[in-house]
């Protein structure tokens, strides 16, 4: 079974002629992405533009195909060829190769594990951890991924592989756990409190903190259940700092504050 994107081999093997294709592509029915290959019309224009260049997409673009939680993308198309591919075409100013191990084939997404060693070489620290932890999340990579990854990552980059878990309900609650790390402030995740429930963190043994996704407070139901769970914490004694998705991608500064403040007066005690 073909997706929607094919070689000429690969249609002819399908019992597709050569007049055939031609009619096709004359009557718009096919697309003609370059030569040996050829799409579905309607098919995302990321996965043509590389198709083009011959290869397939990478970096970002793939990480957001496999379901990977990425905070930021960069605004260049990434094209991943393989070890040894060649380019087709000229390389555009937004457009950018990536030649790690590994045999491409038209239509098919690069490995998890080239997706996130992609990322990591393009993005930030925080970009590359929280798609590496949503992919532990996923089970989406063996141990020989896992150790695939290590031998490849930059020096500086190997130390997040042994820092990242699989228990990551979000990518905000990854961002979260490594931000405060840097400023040396170490939680328990998905803690179970008694009449609370799970809650996303612990600092110490009082201060409950939670992450909350962009999708969560456009439900009422969801917020009032929040501030139910709140109140019964309060009352046995925690104190909870809940951060939405905005604060904690678009404005840490306040947050780092708010945690760093609730530490200075002991309230995780």
């Amino acid at each position: 079974m073909l997706g929607r994107l094919a070689r000429t081999s690969e249609l002819k093997s399908c019992g597709v002629t050569e007049a055939e294709l031609t009619r096709a592509v004359r009557a718009s029915e096919v697309l003609r992405v370059r030569r040996g290959v050829y799409a579905l019309p309607g098919e995302d224009d990321a996965l043509i533009h590389a198709a083009s260049h011959g290869g397939v997409i990478g970096c970002c673009e793939a990480g957001v195909a496999h379901g990977l939680w990425i905070l930021e993308a960069p605004e260049q198309h990434h094209v991943w060829l393989g070890r040894a591919g060649t380019p087709r075409g000229t390389c555009e100013a937004n457009c950018r190769f990536h030649w790690d191990d590994g045999h491409v084939t038209v239509g098919q997404l690069p490995p998890v594990a080239n997706v996130l060693l992609q990322i990591a070489v393009c993005t930030t620290e925080d970009t590359f951890f929280a798609a590496l932890e949503s992919a532990l999340r996923r089970s989406l990579l063996s141990p020989g991924d896992i150790a695939w990854l290590w031998s490849h990552l930059p020096v500086k980059r190997r130390w997040l592989l042994g820092y990242a878990r699989s228990d990551a309900d979000s990518g905000l609650e990854s961002l979260l756990r490594l931000r405060l790390h840097r400023l040396g402030i170490e939680m328990r995740s998905q803690v179970m409190i008694d009449h609370v429930g799970e809650v996303d963190f612990v600092i110490g043994e009082r201060l409950i903190i939670e992450a909350d996704g962009r999708e969560n407070h456009a439900r009422e139901a969801e917020r009032a259940k929040d501030l139910r769970r709140d109140a019964i914490a309060a009352s046995l004694g925690y104190t909870t700092l809940r951060f939405t998705y905005s604060l904690i991608v678009h404005q840490w500064r306040i947050v780092e504050a708010a945690v760093l403040g609730a530490l200075r007066r002991g309230t995780h005690r």
